[in-house]
């Protein structure tokens, strides 16, 4: 009788709590305490976790509509979140209070925390970029306002002296020059960018537009990649490490694990039950996550590392992980004044000590 192999299903890591699609995702590096993964929603509350568990750490209350992204400083001390309610925030990622909020003429679409975290970058539908010094934050923001459309994404580059940014009606990325505050170049691309990640090596810069995902060089802004996807892709993340696969995620509601070098498909991993609107690595590279409009967050393992890795591992042998402590975690969590909104049932049971204080008491309003 011939025998059937059962063929390999990847689990994820399941992380509920949020009540709206999940449109944004940002790792933090790793940091003495682990690293950690904040969260977008449309529901307008942003979320904590431990990025190695997935495990809820915190909810971020005081947004009045839905968060369109957000991010962590460096060391993960602080967050930042751009929402439709026309502000941009700054949050304590250890009390989960609001440091400091700046108001906005329209919905703030994109942020981002310089590398030095001195400063944030915030863009939407204003089509311009502003950047806020942290160090002052009552003097008002430099303004670049030279952007063709409205902001879609923007993130930092060369040690905070460049900025790139995408527009959500035109293609390209452009590349801002901070000392001039001008334009001096854009990468060419035939539909509007939807995600704009550097890599942790500095080396490329990757994208995501329609049915392509690109591979830009950092330094010289060559295309090194380019790779046609298999459905409209909204996201695109390379892995960290050794920079061999990325992951895409869009409208099929699938994650796809591709080759870096080939383009060839490697994995197809299925679980979402809506388009999936973010992906990113973990700083690690030996897991990934997923956003979706299905309202979960959910926390892939990249499997056994193929042999080329394991050479470059060998070779690498004096750089081990740093992984996040019982008792790391154990701080993080009682600093946060926890939400009882948003947590799932586990998380209730848990949470159930009537002396937590709810970190903001905005009701959940959207703006349109």
């Amino acid at each position: 009788m011939e025998r059937i192999e059962k063929k390999k299903v990847a689990v994820p890591l399941v992380c509920h709590g949020h009540s709206r699609p999940v449109v944004d995702l940002f790792y933090s590096p790793v940091t003495k305490d682990g690293y950690f993964l904040i969260s977008a929603s449309k529901d307008s509350k942003p979320m904590l976790r431990n990025g190695e568990a997935g495990d809820w750490i915190g909810t971020f209350e005081g947004h009045k509509g839905a968060v369109w992204s957000c991010c962590l400083d460096t060391n993960a001390l602080r967050a930042a979140s751009g929402s439709a309610d026309f502000t941009a925030k700054i949050w304590d990622a250890l009390t989960g209070e609001v440091i400091r909020s700046f108001e906005h003429k329209h919905i703030v679409r994109a942020c981002a925390f310089s590398e030095d975290t001195q400063f944030l970058l915030t863009g939407g539908v204003e089509k311009l970029l502003r950047i806020y010094d942290l160090n002052r934050p009552d003097a008002p923001p430099r303004e670049l306002d030279k952007s063709p459309g409205s902001v879609r994404t923007a993130t930092w580059l060369h040690s905070d002296q460049t900025i790139l940014s995408s527009c959500t009606d035109m293609g390209g990325v452009r590349l801002w020059d901070i000392r001039t505050g001008n334009i001096v170049r854009t990468l060419e691309t035939k539909s509007p960018v939807t995600s704009t990640e550097v890599s942790q090596d500095g080396r490329y810069i990757t994208t995501a537009d329609g049915f392509s995902v690109k591979f830009w060089d950092s330094n010289y802004f060559g295309l090194v990649r380019n790779y046609n996807m298999p459905c409209t892709i909204e996201s695109a993340s390379l892995e960290p490490k050794y920079g061999a696969k990325f992951v895409a995620g869009g409208e099929d509601m699938w994650i796809h694990i591709f080759d870096f070098y080939t383009g060839e498909e490697i994995a197809c991993n299925k679980g979402h039950h809506g388009p999936v609107h973010c992906v990113r690595f973990s700083p690690e590279g030996d897991s990934y996550a997923s956003g979706s409009e299905d309202g979960t967050i959910r926390i892939w393992q990249t499997g056994s590392l193929t042999r080329e890795e394991n050479d470059v591992v060998k070779t690498n042998s004096s750089t081990g992980k740093v992984r996040a402590t019982v008792e790391a975690i154990r701080r993080k969590v009682e600093g946060f004044k926890i939400s009882d909104e948003g947590k799932t049932k586990d998380e209730e049971v848990i949470g159930k000590n009537k002396d937590k204080e709810v970190i903001g008491k905005n009701k959940d309003k959207e703006v349109a």
